[in-house]
């Protein structure tokens, strides 16, 4: 009877351990699906930051990009 009983008890040691990772598997879910909509968010709101700094170097008048080039690349002409 002992052996019955013993396994009686991790019978129910494996359903108690299975409830946990259940939960734990609902609960990482549950983060998983926050962080894409974090991850999704971020990802548009650089596209958009994205698009206007290229909306403002289409205003930017071509002479004053080409000085700010010459600028940059210092020992180039000297």
């Amino acid at each position: 009877m002992a052996k019955l009983d013993d396994l009686a008890e991790r019978v129910d040691r494996l359903v108690l351990r299975h409830q946990e990772l259940k939960r734990s598997s609902a609960l990482i879910e549950q983060q998983l699906v926050a962080v894409t909509a974090e991850r999704d968010s971020l990802r548009s709101r650089l596209a958009a930051a994205r698009a206007r700094i290229d909306a403002l170097l289409e205003r930017l008048p071509s002479e004053a990009t080409a000085a700010s080039s010459k600028r940059a690349a210092p020992g180039e002409g000297a």
